[in-house]
C-alpha cells in the first residue's frame, strides 16, 4: 500500500470563481433573519442570483465552536462546462468532523473564493444534488449528481462547480436519501471485501470476521457479503439491557449476519473454541478480518484469522493503537493493510462510478437496504445553532441512525 498523502482540496478552491460569487453575510451564534413570507425550494435573488447559504469553517476545532453559517450569491452566468446545483441530502460523517477537528489524514484547502472574511472550507465529502442549470451538454437541468472525489464540500444549499466534478446518477427508482449516503460506507465495504484477499478472492462459503458490525460500513458489508455467499461473524458493542442487545442481533442477522457477537463475548477465551465450531470444514478459516475499532478487538481479529488471512484496517474508533503478535506475521503469514476511503476515489473516480453504479442498482431490486437515518432538516429559515449540534452529536454515543441534512425549501 502506498503511503497517505494529503489531498488538494476538490470544494471551494476548484469549484467555485470569484466573479460567479457574491458573499452576504456570514453568520456566528446568533439567528438567522426571516425568510421571504413565501417558502420556495430555489431562492432567487436580485438580477436572476441563486441565494446560498453554506457551513464554513476558517480554522479547526470542535463542530460546535467554528462553524459558521455564511450566506452568499451566485451568478445566473455560468461558467463554461459548468453545473448549478442544489443540495437534496448531505451526510455528517466521523470524517467529516475529524476534518473540522484537523485530525483527518487529508488537510483541506482554506479559500476566500467564496467570499467569506476568513480563508474556510465547506465541509462534507458526500451527498446528492439536483442540477438547477447547466453549462455541459452532457448534463442537463433535473439530473441528479454526487461529487466525484472528496472534499467537494457538501454542507451547503447550492453549489456552482465544473461539470467533470460530478458523477451523473441514473434517479430512476431511487430517493435521496439512498443516493446520498452510498458514495461513503456501502464503497468501502464493497471495495474492502472485493479488493483485499486475492489470490484466490473470496468465494462463496468463505468467510470474514468484522467489529463495528452495526456501523454503515459493517451494515453495508453483511448485506454485501450475503448476495455474494459470504459467511461473516460480526462484532457489536452490547447495549444497555440484554433485550436491547439481542433485539440488534436480530436485526443485523435479517440483514444477512451469520453470526453475532458482542465485544465482550469476543473477547472472552470461550470465543476460540466458538469459532472454530463456526468454521469447522473451512479449510482456511476465516480469510479476511475487517477492523474500525483497534485496541484489543483488532488483536482479537488477527488471531481469529486463518493462515494466510488479512486484516484491513479502516477505522479506530478505541483510540487504542494495533498491537499484533510477530507470530502471526512468521508463522500464520497474516498480511495487515489499511483502506482509506478517499485514496481509492480520488485516484480511482472511474472505479468509483461503477461501484456506485452496481450498489444502486442493489438498491433499486431491493436487495440492499438503506443505512438508518436520523434527518437533520435544512431550511433557508434553520438556524447555525441546530446544524452545529447535528455535527457535534455525530461521535457521542450510541445514535439511533446517520445525520443526514436534509434540504427543504432553502
Amino acid at each position: 500500500m502506498a503511503s497517505l498523502r494529503p489531498l488538494r482540496a476538490q470544494g471551494i478552491a476548484s469549484s467555485l470563481s470569484r466573479n460567479s460569487i457574491r458573499s452576504s453575510r456570514c453568520m456566528g451564534a446568533s439567528k438567522l433573519s426571516p425568510a421571504s413570507q413565501i417558502q420556495i425550494r430555489y431562492k432567487s435573488g436580485p438580477y436572476g442570483y441563486t441565494q446560498a447559504k453554506a457551513l464554513v469553517f476558517s480554522e479547526y476545532g470542535e463542530p460546535k465552536d467554528v462553524l459558521k453559517l455564511h450566506t452568499h450569491s451566485i451568478s445566473p452566468t455560468l461558467p463554461s462546462s459548468s453545473v448549478l446545483l442544489r443540495a437534496l441530502a448531505s451526510p455528517i460523517n466521523p470524517a467529516d468532523v475529524n476534518t473540522i477537528q484537523g485530525t483527518y489524514g487529508a488537510k483541506p484547502t482554506f479559500s476566500s473564493l467564496l467570499g467569506t472574511a476568513e480563508p474556510s472550507v465547506i465541509p462534507g465529502n458526500e451527498g446528492v444534488f439536483e442540477v438547477v442549470s447547466s453549462s455541459a451538454p452532457e448534463i442537463t437541468k433535473g439530473d441528479w449528481v454526487i461529487p466525484k472525489k472528496t472534499q467537494f464540500g457538501t454542507w451547503r444549499t447550492h453549489a456552482l462547480a465544473p461539470a467533470d466534478a460530478v458523477i451523473k446518477v441514473a434517479r430512476d427508482g431511487l430517493n435521496p436519501l439512498q443516493v446520498g449516503t452510498v458514495a461513503v460506507n456501502p464503497c468501502s465495504a464493497y471495495r474492502m471485501l472485493r479488493d483485499y484477499v486475492t489470490d484466490p478472492p473470496l468465494r462463496e462459503g468463505d468467510w470474514f470476521l468484522q467489529n463495528g458490525a452495526n456501523s454503515g460500513v459493517g451494515r453495508a458489508a453483511i448485506q454485501l457479503g450475503k448476495l455474494w455467499g459470504y459467511r461473516s461473524i460480526n462484532v457489536v458493542r452490547a447495549r444497555d439491557t440484554p433485550e436491547d442487545t439481542e433485539k440488534l442481533k436480530e436485526e443485523l442477522r435479517g440483514l444477512g449476519a451469520t453470526h453475532v457477537v458482542t465485544e465482550d463475548e469476543f473477547l472472552a477465551r470461550e470465543f476460540k473454541d466458538r469459532l472454530a465450531e463456526w468454521t469447522r470444514g473451512s479449510r482456511e478459516g476465516v480469510r479476511l478480518g475487517l477492523n474500525c475499532v483497534g485496541g484489543k478487538s483488532a488483536q482479537t481479529i488477527a488471531k481469529s484469522l486463518g493462515a494466510g488471512g488479512t486484516m484491513v484496517t479502516y477505522g479506530g474508533m478505541a483510540r487504542q493503537p494495533v498491537a499484533l503478535p510477530t507470530g502471526l506475521l512468521i508463522f500464520k503469514d497474516i498480511r495487515f493493510v489499511g483502506f482509506w476511503l478517499s485514496r481509492w476515489a480520488d485516484r480511482d473516480p472511474r472505479s468509483k462510478e461503477q461501484t456506485v453504479a452496481e450498489i444502486l442498482d442493489l438498491v433499486r431490486q431491493g436487495k440492499f437496504r438503506d443505512v438508518p437515518v436520523v434527518e437533520v432538516p435544512w431550511t433557508w429559515d434553520t438556524e447555525l445553532d441546530a446544524l452545529k449540534e447535528a455535527v457535534q452529536g455525530t461521535l457521542q454515543g450510541y445514535r439511533a441512525g446517520k445525520g443526514v441534512f436534509v434540504f427543504k425549501d432553502t
